[in-house]
C-alpha cells in the first residue's frame, strides 16, 4: 500500500470521526422558526400573521398563498435562508395560509371551496383587520394558480399579485409532469385512494421526474457530514420534503383534469363556483416570476400568463430550479428585493 492510499484512508477516518462529533451536536432540526401569531382558523386551515417589531413600510398587507402540496415551511427553512424573513425585513406586513393536513372528511373539498371559501375568508379577515378594500397576494406554484383564479373572480379585493413558479399554461411538453399527466385516469386514482391522495404518493411521483436526484442528495449528505451548518441545511430540507400533506380528492381531481389535461384556465373555459374564470378580469397589477431551470413548472408553463392578462403586468426570470429560487443563497438575495420593490412602487 503506497503513501497516497494511506493518506486517503487517514483523511477518511478523520472525516468519519468528525462526522460522529457533528451528528452528536444536533439534538433537533427546527424549521419555520420566524415568530407568528394565529389570527384565524377554519377546518384544517390556519391564518398566521408574522410578528413585527417595527411598523411595516409598505402599508398594504400581504397574504402568502402556498401550494396545497408540501407545506409553506420551505419559505422559512432557517433564519439566514428565509424568504419570509427577507420580505419582512424589507418592509412587508405578512400573513400566510397554512392549509393544514386534510383527512378523509375533507375528500369532497373542491377548487371552489379553496378559492371562494378559504382564500376569500382569509382575504376578508385581513381586509377587516386593516380597514382596507384591497390587499396584496404573494403566491407560489399551485398557490399561484389558485390565487389567479381568486383574483379573476374577486377583482375588487386584490391590489397586486405576485406569482412565482406558477403553472398557467398546461399544454406544454416541457417537463415530464405535464406529459405524464395527460394519460392518467384521475377518477380511478381518486377512487382507488378512497378520496384522499397520499402525500407519499405525490412525493414518489416527483422523485421519479429526476431519478438521479436521490443519488445526488446522498452525495450531498456524505459531503456535509463533517460540516454542522451544511448538514443542518440538508436535514431541514429533507424534513420539509417528508412533511407532505395528503390531498383532498375532489380538488386534486379537478385540478388535474381541468388544468393539466384540458388546460381550461388559459382557454377561459374553467368553471369555479358556477362562474367562468377569465384571466382578463384581473384588475390587480401582476408580477410573474419563473425559474429558468424549473423541471416541475418549466418557463413554458408560466410565461404565457402575461399575454393572457389585460391588466398591468410584467415577467421576471430567475436562474435556478423550482425550490432553489427560494432557498439558494444567490437567487434568494435577489428575489425578495425584486418582489418588495414591485409592491412598494404600487403601494398607493
Amino acid at each position: 500500500m503506497d503513501n497516497k492510499m494511506l493518506q486517503e484512508i487517514a483523511e477518511i477516518n478523520q472525516k468519519m470521526i468528525k462526522s460522529f462529533d457533528t451528528l452528536s451536536q444536533i439534538k433537533d432540526v427546527d424549521i419555520a422558526s420566524t415568530a407568528k401569531t394565529e389570527v384565524y382558523a377554519e377546518d384544517k386551515l390556519k391564518l398566521y400573521h408574522y410578528d413585527r417589531e417595527t411598523e411595516a413600510t409598505v402599508k398594504t398587507p400581504v397574504l402568502i398563498v402556498y401550494a396545497l402540496v408540501n407545506t409553506y415551511k420551505m419559505l422559512d427553512l432557517q433564519p439566514d435562508r428565509s424568504y419570509i424573513k427577507n420580505i419582512m425585513d424589507l418592509g412587508l406586513d405578512v400573513y400566510l395560509i397554512d392549509w393544514g393536513y386534510p383527512s378523509r372528511a375533507d375528500r369532497y373539498l373542491s377548487i371552489d371551496d379553496y378559492v371562494n371559501g378559504y382564500i376569500n375568508n382569509c382575504v376578508d379577515v385581513i381586509r377587516k383587520k386593516h380597514k382596507t378594500d384591497k390587499i396584496n397576494i404573494i403566491s407560489i406554484c399551485q398557490g399561484g394558480t389558485l390565487s389567479l383564479i381568486y383574483s379573476a373572480l374577486h377583482p375588487s379585493k386584490i391590489k397586486n399579485i405576485v406569482t412565482q413558479v406558477t403553472p398557467v399554461n398546461f399544454d406544454t411538453k416541457d417537463g415530464l409532469l405535464f406529459r405524464w399527466s395527460k394519460d392518467i385516469d384521475y377518477d380511478k386514482l381518486v377512487e382507488g385512494y378512497n378520496g384522499l391522495i397520499p402525500g407519499e404518493f405525490l412525493n414518489e411521483g416527483f422523485a421519479m421526474l429526476k431519478p438521479m436526484m436521490k443519488f445526488q442528495k446522498q452525495q450531498s449528505m456524505v459531503g456535509s457530514l463533517d460540516d454542522k451548518e451544511k448538514l443542518l441545511m440538508f436535514l431541514r430540507m429533507e424534513k420539509w420534503i417528508a412533511d407532505s400533506p395528503d390531498q383532498a380528492g375532489e380538488c386534486f381531481r379537478q385540478f388535474m383534469k381541468d388544468l393539466y389535461q384540458e388546460n381550461k384556465l388559459i382557454k377561459g373555459e374553467l368553471m369555479v363556483g358556477g362562474k367562468k374564470v377569465n384571466l382578463k378580469n384581473i384588475k390587480a397589477s401582476v408580477l410573474n416570476i419563473y425559474a429558468t431551470e424549473d423541471h416541475l413548472v418549466p418557463p413554458a408553463a408560466s410565461i404565457p400568463l402575461n399575454e393572457n392578462l389585460s391588466c398591468e403586468n410584467e415577467a421576471i426570470s430567475f436562474k435556478g430550479g423550482h425550490i432553489g429560487v427560494f432557498v439558494g443563497s444567490k437567487s434568494q438575495k435577489e428575489l425578495a428585493p425584486k418582489v418588495v420593490d414591485f409592491l412598494k412602487k404600487r403601494d398607493k
